[in-house]
């Protein structure tokens, strides 16, 4: 046929049989010849009624995908929607255990320091208490020995007079 390109060629099944006689076949790729579309006799063709159809069957196949679309959309969105409530939960217990770990923490220097002012407070009791018994001790030996120089006094002044 003319309408094809120069290089190309139609081949029937009879030149099928010739062409692998000759062995030109590997060289020449093949092309199927189109056939037009059968149009009934006698009836005629209703391209609008045909058109209306290809419109019908792509609209149906649009909404499909628009429904598709919207259904795949409604499922991120809740999944959207429950991984942000996830979140702030997570957030809020967060929050809460370092509130939580927070006031652990305060009492816990809290009793630090009580327990810190408690011991000083014995200790300077402690203190206190010690040196009382030393002043208490060296009054007692001071007056025992003051008494034992009264004595000695009393004993030089018994000497000198004889």
């Amino acid at each position: 046929p003319s309408f094809l390109p120069p290089k190309l060629k139609c081949f029937s099944a009879d030149d099928d049989e010739e062409q692998s006689e000759g062995g030109e076949s590997a060289a020449v790729p093949m092309v199927t010849q189109l056939a037009p579309p059968k149009i009934p006799e006698g009836e005629r063709v209703d391209f609008d009624d045909i058109h209306r159809k290809r419109m019908e069957k792509d609209l149906l196949e649009l909404q499909t995908l628009i429904d598709v679309h919207f259904e795949q959309r409604k499922k991120e969105e809740e999944e959207l929607i429950g991984l942000k409530e996830r979140i702030e939960r997570r957030r809020a217990e967060r929050a809460e255990q370092q509130r939580v770990r927070a006031e652990k923490e305060r009492d816990r220097q809290t009793r630090i320091a009580e327990e810190r002012q408690r011991k000083e407070e014995e200790e300077a009791k402690k203190r206190a208490e010690d040196e009382a018994k030393k002043k208490k001790v060296l009054s007692n030996m001071g007056a025992h020995f003051g008494g034992f120089l009264a004595k000695a006094g009393v004993v030089y002044q018994q000497v000198d007079l004889k």
